[in-house]
């Protein structure tokens, strides 16, 4: 008989909605713990549309005209990765979060700020005074998905400082196999793991209704907040915005008495 306490997701099949080294790493974290991960990506990156402001914001950084540069997510520490982007020694970084600053580091490039409360844009606004020892104007250049919030670029102008936003990628969706979609549908998959409202609209757009017996969960409030605005039902939140959060949160939902579906 398997050990609830080592194996507390036997039975249960998870839906994992990215690829890559990420997705592989959380298939394998779900596996040690007796799950069984169904890795289909339902969001991918794409360049984007306005490569000449990138190019140019990115020779800037590395001339060393910003005092900072912000950094939402570990997809745009791809960006910089792909483009060999260069930091100038006096440019400090600032991530939203410890998986976007674990990419980060892992890229070569030094972090200065993370938000040790709320791993958010609002998180790191509420923070940055503070980091930056009350310094008005800096000279920041915020890195963003075309469908990214302004959050971060429109509070840090609202205190004075010279900020210049630039769309580094865009978010495109994409389409499941058919499986999955009939899986998830009968409630076949007993939790669905949401990463990013991005991931949140695919797979409200693409699964409908998610099953009760399903659990749907988020990988922190913001994205729990997206989910709901879009109609997404949702089960459990983790408390971390981070991938070992949320399948904690899968397991202490198991171990409080949720169930793979029969």
């Amino acid at each position: 008989m398997t050990n609830r306490l080592t194996k507390p997701l036997a039975g249960w099949r998870v839906l994992v909605p990215r690829g890559g080294p990420w997705g592989d790493q959380v298939a394998a974290n779900l596996r040690a713990k007796g799950a069984h991960p169904i890795v289909a990506p339902m969001i991918n990156f794409a360049a984007t549309d306005d490569a000449p402001a990138l190019n140019a914001a990115l020779t800037r950084l590395a001339a060393g005209d910003f005092d900072w540069m912000t950094i939402t997510s570990a997809t745009t520490v791809d960006v910089l990765s792909s483009h060999r982007a260069v930091v100038a020694p006096g440019t400090r970084i600032a991530a939203v979060g410890e998986t976007t600053a674990a990419a980060l580091i892992a890229a070569g490039y030094h972090v200065d700020i993370v938000p040790s409360e709320d791993n958010s844009a609002r998180g790191l606004l509420e923070e940055w005074e503070t980091a930056t020892a009350g310094v008005i104007p800096l000279r920041v250049l915020t890195l963003r998905s075309e469908i990214a919030k302004p959050l971060l670029s429109e509070g840090l102008r609202r205190v004075g400082h010279d900020v210049e936003s630039v769309v580094a990628y865009r978010t495109i969706g994409v389409p499941v196999s058919d499986q999955v979609v009939a899986d998830v549908k009968a409630g076949l998959v007993h939790a669905v793991l949401v990463t990013s409202g991005s991931v949140a609209r695919q797979v409200r757009e693409q699964f409908g209704d998610i099953p009760e017996r399903t659990l749907v969960a988020c990988i922190g409030p913001q994205t729990a907040r997206d989910s709901r605005t879009l109609g997404l039902r949702v089960d459990v939140v983790a408390s971390e915005r981070s991938a070992e959060s949320l399948i904690d949160a899968l397991v202490d939902a198991a171990l409080a008495g949720s169930t793979p579906a029969a």
